[in-house]
């Protein structure tokens, strides 16, 4: 928010919003030597004013780097709702979430092997919200310039910026969908602002009980083309493309006494050689490097994850995974904040594919001993047969229904159970799934300023619904 009122248009890209500038500034023109030069302006000349104008915030950002980050990011990834949370300071929840999700599956001894690994990697979980870091090693914290704090329990967008290849990270999140190998060439930014050229490998790890993806292993090996060094020193410090940091002027009076209008477009030379940088060639080198780099990490995952009994491999191991969830699916269901389970009636059994963190919450119970079990492990000795009976039938003509049954939890304690069940179609309208929507049935703690129950179940049912639609869409027309 700049000094004058109004939001300046920062986000990327930013020449859509040309024809909306002229009307916001008009009403602050007045009084200010800056604006009224910008009224007269045609549109092309206008685009090529507010690209200086970022590149002159950017230089007077760097001369007061000691300041506070101001409000906004320059993050054109931003992302939005429960993603965004992750990006910033991880509550102290999420740091033990981000914990376990390592330390579980390789102890934490696993995490002195690979600090003494010379690589610059991180490794991320797609089962917690906003898919973030869980481990980053040493030397991609020397390159990247950030602490381990800086960057544990955020997603990796935080390393892209406006000059980012958009194409290339759908490559990447394409492979994540899929679960499968990627390696791209990709331009990312360093905490100084500095960009550099990487080649980007990222790999999933399957876990060898069951063949799930547990985690993923993405490797970064700097390139030394197109002038952009290691360190980022013969970058030209007044690019475009250089801004990274989260800067913005106090006020766009502040803004005119920096330079006046001519100042800013005798620049567009400097910057337009910036915005015609190619990205650069990998090596065979380079890339040898990122194979080797690879393998060791995973000599070094595969050790550890033996000792735990949790063990994990590079390639999914296990042969019946029909009932697997992708690593698209649990990212999306992740989101959901409510207590919900997901269950397969292709199975035997018709067991847990899916359980939301609230209702582990809610149960007591761990994910493992959850998962791959019949909702019938909640029922008890008090657990009305006849509502089992309405459920068993719902199910069956695959219709939706709603009950209220007794259920018990981990410790035996036992809680009414507000439970809506209802059938999940795919694309082509066949069931996949059964979802389980619970709300604890307790009038103490009853808000009646929040939704009612049943709006709250049908918006998880909703949500759920068009997760599995989309992802069975899409890898409908990936195979055809």
């Amino acid at each position: 928010m700049c000094g004058c009122g109004f939001t300046w248009p920062f986000s990327h890209p930013m020449r859509s919003t040309c024809s909306s500038l002229v009307t916001l500034l008009r009403p602050h023109a007045s009084g200010n030597s800056f604006l009224p030069q910008l009224l007269p302006l045609g549109s092309d000349t206008l685009c090529r004013v507010v690209d200086r104008v970022v590149v002159l915030l950017f230089l007077e950002e760097k001369k007061h780097r000691h300041r506070e980050p101001k409000e906004f990011t320059w993050d054109w990834e931003q992302p939005r709702g429960e993603e965004s949370k992750v990006l910033e300071t991880p509550t102290m929840e999420l740091r033990a979430i981000i914990e376990r999700s390592f330390d579980d599956r390789y102890t934490r001894y696993a995490r002195e092997s690979l600090d003494g690994l010379p690589d610059n990697f991180t490794i991320t979980d797609p089962s917690i919200p906003g898919h973030p870091i869980v481990f980053a090693s040493l030397g991609f914290l020397k390159m990247t310039g950030y602490a381990r704090q800086e960057v544990v329990g955020r997603s990796g967008s935080m390393f892209q910026g406006p000059k980012t290849s958009r194409r290339s990270v759908m490559e990447i999140r394409e492979a994540v969908r899929q679960e499968r190998n990627a390696q791209v060439v990709l331009l990312n930014y360093r905490k100084d602002g500095t960009p550099f050229w990487m080649l980007f490998c990222v790999c999933p790890v399957f876990s060898r009980n069951g063949g799930a993806v547990v985690h993923f292993v993405a490797v970064q090996v700097p390139l030394q083309g197109k002038g952009l060094s290691h360190d980022g020193s013969s970058v030209r410090d007044f690019g475009f493309g250089c801004c990274r940091k989260e800067v913005c002027s106090d006020s766009l009076a502040e803004l005119g006494r920096i330079c006046s209008l001519d100042q800013v477009l005798e620049r567009d030379d400097d910057v337009r050689e910036l915005e015609s940088e190619e990205p650069c060639e990998a090596s065979d080198d380079e890339k040898r490097s990122a194979v080797t780099a690879m393998e060791n990490i995973f000599s070094v995952l595969t050790y550890y994850s033996e000792l735990t009994g949790r063990l994990v491999c590079r390639k999914r191991c296990s042969i019946p995974d029909v009932g697997l969830l992708s690593t698209s699916l649990i990212i999306s269901l992740g989101r959901i904040k409510q207590s919900f389970v997901l269950t397969n009636p292709h199975l035997p059994d018709m067991p847990i594919v899916y359980a939301s963190d609230a209702f582990l919450r809610l149960t007591g119970y761990a994910k493992e001993e959850v998962l791959g079990r019949n909702c019938r492990f909640l029922g008890g000795t008090n657990t009305d047969t006849t509502t089992l009976d309405l459920i068993r039938e719902s199910i069956k003509t695959e219709q939706p229904c709603t009950v209220r049954i007794l259920n018990y939890r981990k410790d035996k304690s036992s809680f009414w159970n507000h439970l809506h069940i209802s059938p999940v179609r795919d694309a082509s309208g066949k069931v996949a799934y059964f979802v389980g929507v619970q709300i604890e049935d307790d009038n103490k703690n009853e808000n009646r300023q929040c939704l009612s129950p049943e709006k709250r179940q049908l918006s998880v049912v909703g949500v759920v619904k068009v997760a599995v639609r989309s992802l069975s869409m899409n890898a409908g027309s990936s195979n055809s």
